[in-house]
């Protein structure tokens, strides 16, 4: 199952929607590796650590950029916090890591939010529109590892005011590409499974 959110599992709707679909999930792996800066160190952290350790969870940190991709295939649950999408993007290519975290999606659980949602998708182009300027590796292939099709848009409410023509670079962006930008706050999230459950609150 592959679960996109916003900014994690911060809301008890998201909480109880995965724990009614977990089955003998013991272990977690919080990947901190989108955060190309603080790493661990990021503030959100220790409230997605307590937010997994309250789905009765023993919680791992990991980093791509440290340890070796297969070693998620070892937990349960992985989770994949926000930072910059394009340097995500860009390790868990250069790791080899693409089919070890399709696999997990098909057979595990993998959550994606912010940045990873974006990754975990078909493309980087949506973000593009918003921040070009978080591509400092200079990629120009912007095409993500297409776990789903479904294409979100996190901190929606938020970031309403605080970019210019958001929602109208959306629009334009929808009717560029042909397809339909589930737009999500914080606290919200899509289930991938065998059906797309969209959780908002």
């Amino acid at each position: 199952m592959l679960i996109l959110c916003s900014n994690g599992l911060s809301s008890d709707m998201l909480l109880s929607q995965l724990s009614s679909r977990m089955v003998d999930c013991k272990t977690a792996a919080l990947v901190v590796t989108a955060d190309n800066e603080y790493k661990e160190n990021n503030y959100h952290v220790p409230r997605c650590v307590t937010e997994l350790q309250s789905l009765n969870l023993n919680v791992d940190i990991f980093d791509l950029d440290k340890q070796p991709a297969d070693l998620l295939l070892n937990y349960d649950v992985v989770e994949f916090i926000g930072g910059n999408p394009y340097y995500l993007l860009h390790v868990i290519q250069s790791s080899n890591s693409i089919d070890i975290l399709r696999t997990i999606a098909e057979t595990k659980i993998l959550i994606g939010w912010s940045a990873a949602a974006f990754v975990f998708g078909p493309t980087l182009e949506l973000v593009n529109c918003y921040s070009p300027e978080m591509n400092f590796l200079g990629l120009t292939d912007l095409s993500g590892l297409s776990l789903t099709d479904v294409q979100v848009l996190p901190h929606y409410s938020k970031f309403l005011s605080k970019f210019e023509k958001f929602e109208e670079k959306c629009c334009i962006y929808e009717e560029r590409h042909g397809v339909k930008v589930i737009r999500i706050n914080d606290g919200d999230g899509v289930f991938v499974d065998k059906e797309i459950i969209i959780c908002k609150r």
